[in-house]
């Protein structure tokens, strides 16, 4: 992995992605982000060396780089899963691409389902911590420890002043700001009614079927890091309707708006 990672590095680098201080990854139905940056450079994953091809329709599938509130930022306009076939290492690769090029931070954004009762779709949760539902780790390979720590501590994957000043920015700007944990599922299937009432006596909030591989590759590489989902819909096994996802993208891009705010005022601040 080490010679794909150099590879893919100096073809970045050789683009101008130069020193970026902050990581971000557009979750699913959440790339209006962008339209704030002043794009530098832009390459589609494809004609990346090494990079994985996101297959997801609604992923675009880019990767930006530029500056947002005065720092400069590379960000990931649609990510990967393991129900698209890849592994978790290849899920994980941009998150270790971005800290080889130099971000110290990462902020990870998601659409996930309410488990949570008292949590309504359109609103925002910041993940405070999490459950691993899909079945291995990003760090489970031959020869990990030459790219970090192989026992790598999770006792506060989250990083705490990160979280601290989302929830002062969305007292101040009066955006609805759960906190939370997030349950990671391999997907691409919807849950069952059995599967949403165990996910409630398990303890998640919210659950969705990413973001737990990038975070701790992110812990693994010693980066700050923080998420946060957009509640999409609400999982009440005693009223399930089924899902049409185009209205969870709908309400992905009607809550983005303040998962927008969080992030650029978060950034001011780095």
């Amino acid at each position: 992995m080490t010679k794909y990672l150099n590879k893919t590095v100096e073809y970045l680098q050789d683009k101008g992605f130069k020193n970026p201080e902050i990581g971000i990854i557009l979750g699913t139905g959440l790339g209006q982000l962008t339209d704030e940056v002043e794009i530098i450079q832009e390459v589609s994953y494809n004609h990346i060396p090494h990079f994985p091809t996101a297959t997801v329709e609604f992923h675009k599938g880019k990767l930006i780089y530029g500056t947002l509130e005065d720092k400069t930022v590379i960000i990931m306009q649609g990510r990967f899963h393991l129900y698209e076939g890849y592994t978790l290492q290849d899920v994980t690769y941009p998150v270790r691409v971005m800290e080889k090029l130099g971000i110290k931070t990462l902020l990870v954004s998601n659409a996930s389902g309410a488990i949570n009762l008292n949590y309504k779709k359109g609103e925002l949760m910041l993940i405070d911590d999490h459950i691993n539902l899909q079945g291995s780790s990003p760090l489970a390979f031959k020869g990990v420890e030459v790219l970090g720590e192989r026992f790598v501590d999770m006792s506060a994957p989250y990083d705490l002043e990160i979280n601290t000043k989302f929830k002062a920015i969305a007292k101040v700007n009066t955006i609805t700001l759960h906190e939370g944990v997030y349950a990671s599922v391999v997907g691409p299937q919807l849950e069952t009614r059995a599967e949403y009432r165990m996910l409630k006596i398990i303890g998640a909030d919210a659950v969705g079927m990413s973001t737990v591989p990038e975070i701790i590759v992110a812990n693994h590489l010693n980066l700050k890091v923080a998420a946060v989902s957009v509640l999409t819909d609400e999982c009440n096994p005693d009223e399930l309707k089924p899902v049409d996802i185009q209205e969870i993208i709908a309400m992905a891009k009607k809550a983005e708006p303040d998962m927008i705010t969080l992030f650029k005022e978060l950034i001011k601040t780095i």
